[in-house]
């Protein structure tokens, strides 16, 4: 089995708000990924005394550690007691009922000899790469779906789409969230590798459509996750009139994983 692994801030001067893992069962009977990308709040309270770091090491953490243990609980149940878990750890002195209280998108794949499960949670993308070479990105679109008007500000996304029905979801406090979740499971025959990417590496498909999502699979297999994150970085640098940027971050946070089985 092969793994690689990059993940690199956006901003030297601030922490990395994403969390990347690979599980690897003392049994040597299958393993697991799980990315999560922490979603920057803005300006002003979010209810929480902890930082968003802090939230996607324990959630991660736990989703990790679970995904392992675990092995026969589907992966939108342990996201669910991930969740529980997580927020149990700062109930008591933070509002997790605030619209901003820290949250992160999720990315999770789970193999053993039979089967691959998946799981994406907002906007980071799973690819499969097939035994032929088809690479399938499996993405949560609904926040890509958005008319853009729904997103005119901060304000009006958490009054109106943030985690609520006929917008788009992300796991924050509320354990049901995990059933909002794109899931499945696949022949492990039907699977030869895989990568996991959080939206500041996405950027090379999705902001600068410089290939596609098989183009953006091989670039990581050949030249590794550190040569896609180099390369999106020298993209974002290049962009001094934001065409492609627009009104998001020059630099965000970036992380890519790869597995070959």
């Amino acid at each position: 089995m092969r793994t690689e692994l990059a993940s690199e801030p956006g901003d030297a001067d601030r922490p990395n708000e994403d969390f990347a893992s690979v599980g690897l069962p003392a049994s040597g009977q299958g393993g697991s990924v799980v990315v999560l990308d922490g979603v920057t709040p803005p300006r002003g309270g979010t209810g929480c005394l902890h930082s968003v770091p802090w939230f996607t090491a324990r959630l991660g953490g736990a989703l990790t550690e679970l995904t392992v243990s675990l092995p026969d609980v589907p992966l939108l149940d342990a996201l669910s007691r991930a969740i529980a878990r997580t927020a149990e750890a700062h109930a008591e002195t933070c509002d997790l009922s605030h619209p901003r209280t820290p949250q992160a998108t999720v990315v999770a794949a789970r193999w053993n000899p039979a089967t691959v499960e998946y799981l994406v949670l907002s906007d980071s993308a799973l690819l499969l790469e097939s035994p032929d070479g088809a690479v399938t990105a499996l993405l949560d679109d609904r926040l890509a779906r958005l008319p853009r008007s729904a997103l005119a500000t901060d304000a009006l996304v958490d009054a109106t789409v943030r985690n609520k029905e006929g917008g788009f979801f992300t796991a924050a406090a509320d354990p049901a969230v995990a059933r909002r979740a794109v899931t499945g499971t696949l022949p492990r025959q039907e699977v030869r590798a895989l990568a996991a990417l959080t939206d500041g590496a996405t950027r090379w498909v999705e902001r600068f459509h410089e290939g596609d999502w098989a183009d953006c699979f091989r670039l990581v297999r050949k030249e590794g996750p550190q040569a896609l994150v180099d390369r999106v970085r020298a993209l974002e640098r290049a962009d001094v009139e934001r065409v492609s940027l627009g009104r998001g971050k020059r630099h965000d946070d970036a992380t890519v994983v790869f597995v070959e089985f």
